[in-house]
């Protein structure tokens, strides 16, 4: 339980002590929207990094050095805890929004911090609202913004890593409509992080797996019309391949 206790204090005290942060943050996106983002993203870094420490999670990460830096991406992952975000977002190279519940709009503090790092909030009970939130990630690809999103819809919270859920084809819209590269993420054993035995948190080893990014243009026309099922398939097999390393 100590992990946890420390875990929920530092978050807490992030959140109240970081105020002035916010304001700061807020005054410079008046002039620089560009500036604020990479700040922004260095100050949530860290944190998360705080985070993660305090957790004592190890990782082996593969693969990274295939992500393109110098254009955006989406981002797509299998989603299992929580933490899948800290995990990732401490390893984006340029400002990326996350795709998460409409619920967390409503914590307060967190939902500055998300805003100003074009977090988008998604109601999975309203299509036509969901498909707006759609629409704005395309304008974020086409501002230089990279985008990560979990294609299950939700945390699955299944006893095993796979099979994974079905993956919403929706999502893929945003790389359909921009032409941007999509980078699987293949997370392994997070859950074991927290969820598995909550409310304690556990010192754990996660894999994270970088696909090699793709181009949906470049896809067979069969395949372009499922991507998602396609992109289902390679993270399965990451998976399947490093549950030995977790």
């Amino acid at each position: 339980m100590i992990r946890f206790i420390l875990v929920v204090i530092f978050v807490v005290l992030f959140l109240i002590l970081s105020m002035p942060l916010m304001l700061i943050e807020w005054i410079i996106g008046k002039f620089n929207p560009d500036v604020k983002s990479r700040s922004s993203l260095a100050i949530v870094n860290w944190a998360f990094r705080v985070v993660l420490f305090l957790t004592g999670v190890k990782k082996t990460v593969i693969g990274e050095e295939l992500v393109p830096k110098d254009e955006p991406v989406l981002y797509i992952a299998n989603h299992r805890s929580y933490f899948d975000i800290l995990l990732t977002y401490t390893r984006v190279p340029r400002p990326t929004g996350y795709v998460a519940k409409k619920e967390m709009e409503h914590i307060p503090l967190l939902n500055i911090w998300m805003t100003f790092l074009h977090c988008q909030f998604l109601d999975r009970k309203d299509l036509k609202a969901g498909m707006k939130t759609i629409l704005t990630c395309i304008d974020k690809i086409k501002a230089g913004i990279s985008i990560c999103i979990f294609p299950e819809g939700t945390r699955n919270k299944a006893q095993s890593e796979l099979p994974l859920m079905e993956f919403h084809e929706g999502s893929f819209k945003i790389a359909q409509k921009t032409g941007c590269a999509i980078v699987p993420i293949a997370i392994t054993n997070s859950a074991d992080i927290f969820e598995s035995h909550f409310p304690k948190i556990k010192k754990t080893h996660v894999t994270i797996e970088y696909c090699e990014p793709f181009y949906i243009k470049d896809l067979p026309k069969e395949q372009q019309r499922s991507v998602g099922a396609y992109t289902r398939d390679l993270l399965t097999e990451k998976l399947m391949k490093n549950q030995s390393l977790s």
